[in-house]
């Protein structure tokens, strides 16, 4: 099994941890590593459920918060070992998000009286099916573990906030016609011309622009997929259309789902894939506290994160973590060594005091 070294420099450590390659569903090696460095620390209590490894201080503070970072990756892709060159670390995962997750150890591993108790979280299958996603899965068995007044996700976030997330909704939109064939055309109905009547309201759609917590979110419903056609000399009798719908949190999923079919109306619509957006909770001090302490800028997220488990369970949680998302998943993966360490810094502050301590944290 590798080994890490928690007490190295943050940008040593993150290399360390691209450097084990840790492709989804193949984690052992990493969170054996995790596991082993953490149990180390007399000032954690560590525990592991599969490849998820959770550390938590138990000072009995008034709030506790949680930092989580995923230890997978998507597949290798000519990438890996790591390389550092002119202040840029490249390699699989060094953006998404082994970065985050060695500020995260880091500070588990120095950070002995934090001025809130904390709760780290390194966890596995982020980047694959949901249902296999290890903080799913421990907020199903385990989600005394997660109890918390505030949650960061260290999801690359080029180092400032991004706050909560919209949620997601695909469907498919069906129409039916009857089989006919081409040269006489008349003796059939068209399913795929009568998908143009979809398109139109799909082009006529004014997406609503909510505004939560001083974010403006932007709500988005756009064609992303069309299939239909038997043969080249039949009238088709079917045609499906994939609309994905991205809706802001003030909005749940039953209601996304109502507007969806209440625009389609008439149409056969099916729900293929569904999750929840995160409300930003800025409004509650500890996320004001945060804000402040990582330098006050704040974007919303338009797109769909894990902090939507946290919302489920109650917790205001925000994305922040170095690493531009652009190059998440690319061959040419990279991120800027000064982002990770500036997250750590700032992170560091927040949690001593130094910075935002101040105040409730409900």
């Amino acid at each position: 099994m590798p080994s890490i070294d928690i007490h190295a420099d943050v940008v040593d450590l993150t290399r360390q941890l691209v450097d084990i390659e840790s492709v989804s569903r193949h984690e052992r090696a990493i969170a054996g590593a995790v596991e082993q460095a953490l149990s180390a620390l007399e000032h954690l209590s560590v525990s592991r459920h599969g490849n998820t490894v959770v550390a938590r201080t138990e000072l009995g503070r008034d709030h506790r918060v949680v930092l989580a970072g995923h230890l997978d990756t998507v597949p290798v892709n000519g990438n890996l070992p790591s390389r550092l060159e002119d202040g840029i670390l490249h390699g699989l995962g060094s953006c998404d998000m082994k970065g985050g997750d060695a500020v995260i150890l880091r500070l588990a591993a120095t950070l002995t009286e934090p001025v809130h108790d904390v709760t780290f979280v390194l966890y596995d299958a982020e980047e694959i099916d949901a249902a296999l996603n290890g903080l799913n899965l421990l907020g199903q068995s385990g989600p005394d573990l997660l109890e918390a007044d505030f949650a960061v996700l260290m999801e690359p976030s080029n180092g400032v906030v991004e706050a909560g997330c919209q949620g997601t909704l695909r469907v498919e939109v069906r129409t039916r016609g009857e089989r006919a064939h081409a040269a006489r055309s008349w003796r059939g109905v068209n399913a795929i011309h009568a998908a143009a009547e979809v398109l139109t309201r799909l082009n006529a759609y004014e997406p609503r622009r909510p505004v939560i917590d001083g974010l403006e979110y932007r709500e988005g419903l756009n064609a992303v997929g069309i299939s239909g056609g038997v043969a080249g000399n039949v009238v088709p009798d079917e045609c499906v259309v994939t609309v994905n719908h991205r809706f802001a949190p003030d909005r749940s999923e039953a209601e996304a789902e109502a507007f969806v079919r209440e625009l389609f109306d008439g149409f056969d619509v099916t729900v293929v894939d569904s999750a929840p957006g995160a409300l930003p909770g800025l409004d509650r001090p500890a996320a004001a506290a945060f804000i402040e302490a990582v330098g006050g800028v704040v974007n919303p997220k338009f797109g769909w994160t894990d902090v939507a488990r946290f919302s489920l369970l109650g917790i205001p949680a925000v994305n922040y973590g170095p690493g531009d998302p652009l190059f998440a998943h690319k061959q040419d993966e990279h991120v800027e060594v000064a982002q990770i360490v500036r997250c750590e810094e700032q992170l560091r502050a927040w949690l001593t005091g130094a910075v935002g301590a101040g105040g409730d944290a409900r």
